[in-house]
């Protein structure tokens, strides 16, 4: 069972392996308006441990919002969005995926497992941050997230 914890900084679980997208993630959402504290794993398995609490992450804090990418080693994003919205405790945690892929296909197959929005990532460094930003504002000042 997830505890209430005691603060009011919005918890976000990115769950991405590319680096300098981390990185850059790390940099935009360092100027949030909003307290947020950034978890970041970098694959599909350490994305389970973590919403599950285990190992490493028996004292993670459940996330208010997911962001995660569709290309990922081990278990895919696909594959952890299918197990994310299966378990009764995690599917109310909004998950956004962020991905290159824009094969509809792809983008079909992720509403269908119930994502909450798919976003392709822009190959421009602005246009990314104009994402990123636009994301932050949507999710973390209109938007009333569960637990909060």
């Amino acid at each position: 069972m997830w505890r209430k914890p005691q603060r009011r900084n919005l918890e976000l679980l990115v769950v991405e392996d590319n680096p300098a997208e981390i990185l850059l993630l790390e940099e935009v959402l360092a100027e949030a308006e909003v307290a947020l504290e950034l978890r970041v794993v970098n694959d599909g398995v350490a994305a389970l441990e973590y919403l599950r609490r285990q190992g490493r992450y028996a004292k993670a804090l459940r996330p208010d919002l997911i962001m995660l990418d569709l290309n990922l080693p081990g278990l895919d994003g696909r594959q952890v969005l299918r197990e994310i919205k299966a378990d009764p405790e995690l599917q109310v945690i909004p998950v956004v995926i962020l991905s290159t892929s824009q094969a509809e296909e792809d983008i079909v197959e992720c509403y269908r497992l119930q994502a909450n929005c798919y976003i392709v990532k822009p190959v421009s460094l602005e246009e990314f941050i104009e994402v990123i930003r636009a994301m932050e504002t949507f999710w973390f000042k209109i938007v009333r997230l569960p637990g909060n």
